[in-house]
């Protein structure tokens, strides 16, 4: 019975033994036994009242505790399974002092790191230095090549944990810290990636083992970081080249520095932020996309080498070949979605009919442009919802034009027309049927400024083409000006002098050539833009 109120099996069998002794030896008091018995008793007693002590205290260090656990009833357990992604075994190992070079590197590692035990026994965890010393290998190579320096300020983007801000502590860049969603102080400070909570210019050196291919993930390390500033990407190969090449285009003062793949199946990315801000969205004329839109272009649909028989039958069912960039690759990291028509004509001719219907957007609510410079087909556009009516011609400067509408013979209706901007009037004849041929005054624009001003590297565009051979002058302009560096995907129909089997002999609308037509697609693909045969 004894035994069940905690008393120790040896102080058992001592009571006992002094019970036999009493009976053996009358001098033993009755007394004397009454006392030894209490005697046991206050201690079993003083012993229970320790152990509640102790759950009292760790009761009310709970719910002192519990405001910085967010209410979590079970505090004390919630804390330790957030700061020990290894496990449980991970607490298990804590380093003996000797590990240190003196007692005062031991004292001084504690009061730097945490006062936190659950957190320093898992810094200090075989598993957690194996990671420490690989991003110390990491850092003292960007040493050596002239990227990093210890006097250097350095931030550590989505650094959980700290691992990589140890690693840059501890080979002498004593101004490092981190910042992620989940703290870990001192070594990590709370705060979003795409939000960081630093002033313009704070940073010598950023680093982040995360990709996250998104346009403000890529703005705030830019934002941050000091012109002639070193910015290192480093993440596990995911094998989308598109995202990849898309992100490093968000940096648009950023110079690429170095983009590799290494052995261990890492690629790392280089920057270096320019001295001189470019504040031009577009990138300005030296704006250059080879390899940005590569990976989609070498899995596109082939294009028409031979002159079709009859081209609108062929180009229609060349539909079915097209591969759209959206099948091709993730297009989720853009902050807006722009779909552009230049020379829209009616709702129903391409964003109705095949913009809105079949282009796979990846649930992404895209905003409409439609220009259009007919007066014909505005009223088509006045109840439509979320298109938005440009009323001018797309053109390389801001101007008077005169334009071309074809209609009908004997009607008033300009519905029907091809548009196109002509010096003066005169009539055509198309297919063996006369039309007429009006020319009215609109306002012509600098097409690839307007681009500019309305979009960014940061969004994603889509842009469909069909200016009745104005292209031959809308696409230098935009390679001229780096607006063509904006646009992710351009669907283009080339107007070129089509042979018409009723004559027998090739229109006399257009000056151009299916092989001059055939040039101007493949030269768009050789320089980076992802162009389709459109009709």
């Amino acid at each position: 019975m004894l035994e069940g109120f905690g008393l120790r099996k040896a102080s058992v069998e001592s009571y006992h033994k002094h019970c036999n002794d009493m009976e053996i030896n009358p001098k033993l008091s009755d007394s004397k036994a009454h006392n030894y018995f209490h005697q046991k008793r206050r201690l079993l007693v003083r012993i229970l009242a320790f152990g509640v002590a102790i759950t009292l205290l760790r009761f009310v260090y709970v719910i002192a505790q519990d405001g910085a656990c967010g209410g979590q009833s079970n505090c004390f357990m919630y804390a330790a399974q957030e700061l020990n992604p290894f496990g449980n075994s991970a607490l298990e190992e804590y380093p003996p002092r000797h590990a240190f070079k003196s007692q005062e590197e031991y004292i001084q590692l504690k009061l730097n790191m945490t006062v936190n035990p659950d957190l320093l026994r898992l810094w200090t965890t075989k598993e957690w230095r194996q990671k420490v010393e690989a991003f110390s290998v990491l850092f003292q190579g960007l040493m050596a090549e002239g990227l990093l320096s210890s006097e250097a300020k350095a931030l550590c983007v989505g650094a959980k944990g700290g691992h990589e801000v140890l690693a840059l502590k501890e080979i002498g860049v004593s101004d490092a810290v981190g910042v992620d969603p989940m703290a870990s102080p001192p070594l990590v400070m709370e705060g979003e990636m795409h939000r960081q909570p630093f002033e313009d210019n704070t940073f010598d050196f950023e680093f982040s083992s995360v990709f996250d291919p998104s346009a403000d993930f890529a703005s705030e390390i830019e934002r941050t970081l000091k012109p002639g500033g070193v910015a290192v990407i480093r993440f596990e190969s995911s094998g989308d080249m598109y995202s990849i090449d898309s992100f490093i285009h968000f940096f648009n003062n950023c110079n690429i520095v170095r983009f590799t793949e290494k052995d261990e199946g890492y690629l790392e990315i280089v920057l270096n932020k320019s001295v001189n801000k470019n504040t031009d969205t577009g990138g300005g004329a030296k704006c250059s996309v080879p390899a940005w839109n590569k990976a989609a272009i070498d899995q596109a649909e082939v294009l028409i080498e031979e002159e079709p028989l009859k081209p609108w039958i062929t180009l229609k069912k060349n539909i079915k070949n097209i591969k759209y960039l959206p099948s091709m690759a993730d297009i989720g990291n853009r902050r807006k979605y722009v779909y552009v028509d230049v020379g829209a004509r009616s709702y129903g001719s391409s964003i109705g009919g095949w913009f809105k219907k079949k282009y796979p957007k990846q649930n992404h609510q895209f905003d409409v442009y439609a220009i259009e410079a007919d007066r014909a087909f505005y009223g088509d556009y006045e109840k439509r919802k979320g298109v938005k009516l440009l009323p001018y011609a797309a053109w390389v400067r801001n101007e008077t034009l005169s334009f071309e509408i074809n209609r009908d013979a004997g009607s008033s209706v300009e519905s029907k027309g091809m548009g196109r901007i002509q010096p003066k009037s005169h009539a055509a004849i198309t297919n063996g049927s006369e039309k007429s041929v009006s020319v009215v005054t609109v306002q012509g624009f600098d097409f690839a400024e307007w681009l500019k001003n309305a979009v960014s590297r940061h969004d994603f565009v889509v842009m469909k083409m069909d200016v009745e051979g104005a292209e031959f002058d809308l696409l230098p302009r935009l390679f001229e000006t780096g607006a063509i560096c904006l646009i992710d995907e351009l669907f283009l129909e080339c107007h070129y002098n089509r042979w018409q089997r009723c004559c027998p002999e090739r229109t006399p609308k257009y000056r151009r050539t299916y092989g001059e037509c055939l040039d101007l697609f493949n030269s768009l693909r050789k320089n980076g833009v992802l162009v389709h045969q459109w009709w």
